[in-house]
């Protein structure tokens, strides 16, 4: 028996009281959002239309299926089925990659067309569209700062899971990397139906 106390209570309690913070960040930010989509509907509903639906769809449905990869994963380790707990784990981190590298053409084709904050492009247009994609920017950036801090963590625990130090029995880690990969997921779930689907 390891002589490591596992304070796993703590270690949950800690987790939901950081995402929480979490919360209140993006909570502040889609309160924000509300406030200036009822000045400028019109305008936003404009903006929106010149975002890539079919990417923003696909992105959606890759973060939901990772969300299912990373449950499956904490499940598999639980039950000592270690192998499938690292299939799990490199199938959600690549389920992430794909995310960033679809981001990265969808900000890539925005900025080729001069649409990005304070561009001279941006600028020629009305005030709400402005603000729509300076919030469009700002916010999908956060989000996606979030799912690379989520793939690195994701990825430290398959490392700890090889050397060993993440078992069946102490497996805490890898519940609350998941709890943030799902908090990254929902976030997204939010963010798509808002900058895609304005009616």
């Amino acid at each position: 028996m390891s002589n490591v106390h596992n304070d796993y209570l703590g270690a949950k309690i800690g987790m939901w009281l950081f995402l929480f913070t979490e919360v209140l960040l993006f909570g502040g930010l889609f309160l924000l959002y509300a406030v200036y989509l009822h000045q400028h509907p019109a305008e936003f509903h404009a903006a929106s239309k010149e975002l890539n639906t079919v990417l923003g769809t696909f992105n959606t449905v890759v973060l939901i299926t990772s969300s299912f990869f990373v449950a499956i994963s904490i499940s598999a380790l639980q039950q000592g089925k270690v192998v499938l707990c690292k299939r799990m784990l490199i199938l959600t981190i690549g389920c992430a990659l794909i995310f960033l590298v679809v981001k990265y053409f969808e900000w890539s084709a925005k900025i080729s067309h001069g649409i990005f904050p304070d561009s001279p492009e941006l600028l020629k247009r009305p005030a709400g569209e402005i603000v729509y994609f300076g919030l469009y920017y700002v916010m999908t950036g956060l989000h996606g700062i979030h799912v690379i801090i989520g793939g690195a963590v994701l990825l430290y625990a398959y490392r700890l899971i090889g050397l060993g130090r993440m078992t069946p029995d102490n497996f805490v880690f890898l519940e609350n990397s998941g709890l943030y990969w799902h908090l990254v997921d929902l976030v997204w779930i939010y963010l798509f139906p808002l900058f895609y689907l304005i009616v």
